[in-house]
């Protein structure tokens, strides 16, 4: 019996093997090439309802394939809609960025679409607030985690890289793209379980912990009850910290060896650059558990860290404790998921 088109199709993507040959989600084209139509909509057409033919008159292109997928790619952006077959419409968004009414729209528009755009939205959401990790490790995220087709891969990071310039939401710091984190308190869950990243699900007990490595005084010293303690517990974890109100009498560092030793996973906050933090990571790379880096800038981090993911936050944004609430809790969860990805030995074997 002659077998079916999809029995075809389904063993040749099995022969691909994951992530090989799919059907991609993602704008096909960056937000700002994906603003031509609308905009040609808005200066020859007064921004009115359009036919697809009156559109492609207006950009000057042919009403063709490429025509349609550059609609769908505006669609995906929120800048055009479509209020019945074969008929386009602008959207408040397209006016926004093509007419701004005040400074900033324009920037604030196009934001607001790479959060909406499928695919693109995900990816900035998960690294919102860090460093983009180097060529093949973000190919292989891409592949693994936000399944990108794997032909598709180079072409998603160009629409990716475009559209997060146009938008202002990632800045270069030498060789490294930084992604800015511009959600509110208003984009925010508290109370929602953290986002699931692709793996399988870890298994947590009842009493499992999370070990803080952090300075203790000052203004840093307050975050554990104010941030690391609810983001841990929002991971399904218990926050453990070295002090001596969850400690005792000891010695102290046989305490440290024995609450990194039990720990699940680590968090790390790196700002001040603390010699009794710095000593606890080694301890803790060394029994190689996955660990959680935090810091506020840069400059705290050690060198021959950096190649590892790290968590950034600005303490002059109004909404940064719980913006990093969200990504402590989103990191602990990813690390118990893939473990390797957040132990050191692992980071300096790929070197």
């Amino acid at each position: 019996m002659q077998r079916s088109k999809e029995a075809v199709r389904k063993k040749a993507a099995a022969a691909n093997g994951p992530g090989s040959g799919g059907a991609a989600k993602f704008p096909r084209h960056s937000i700002e090439r994906a603003l031509r139509i609308p905009r040609a909509i808005i200066e020859q057409n007064a921004g009115k309802e359009s036919s697809e033919a009156e559109a492609a008159a207006y950009v000057g292109v042919g009403l063709g394939g490429p025509f349609r997928v550059e609609i769908s790619s505006a669609i995906k952006y929120g800048l055009l809609s479509r209020p019945r077959a074969g008929y386009v419409d602008i959207t408040e968004r397209a006016r926004q960025a093509v007419r701004p009414q005040k400074p900033g729209d324009d920037i604030e528009s196009l934001r607001q679409g790479v959060l909406e755009a499928p695919e693109i939205s995900e990816v900035y959401k998960h690294y919102r607030g860090e460093d983009l990790p180097d060529g093949a490790f973000f190919t292989n995220a891409l592949v693994d985690k936000f399944k990108i087709p794997s032909d598709k891969v180079a072409e998603f990071i160009s629409i990716f890289m475009s559209s997060l310039e146009s938008a202002h939401l990632i800045e270069k710091r030498g060789d490294k793209s930084r992604i800015l984190d511009i959600t509110s308190s208003e984009d925010l869950e508290p109370e929602a379980a953290p986002r699931r990243t692709a793996g399988a699900t870890p298994k947590i007990a009842a009493g499992d912990s999370c070990f803080v490595v952090m300075p203790f005084a000052g203004a840093i010293g307050g975050y554990f009850h104010h941030v690391y303690e609810p983001a841990i517990k929002k991971a399904g974890l218990v926050a453990v910290r070295a002090d001596a109100d969850i400690f005792g009498t000891g010695k102290i560092i046989d305490q440290i060896w024995s609450g990194i030793n039990a720990a699940k996973v680590l968090v790390a906050e790196l700002t001040t650059k603390n010699p009794n933090v710095f000593y606890e990571l080694g301890l803790a790379h060394a029994l190689n558990k996955p660990v959680v880096l935090v810091s506020s800038n840069e400059e705290d981090v050690p060198f021959d860290l950096r190649h590892i993911r790290v968590i950034y936050y600005d303490v002059r944004d109004p909404f940064w404790g719980q913006k990093l609430i969200e990504k402590v809790a989103e990191n602990i969860v990813s690390a118990l998921k893939n473990p390797e990805e957040a132990v050191f030995k692992r980071a300096l074997e790929s070197k």
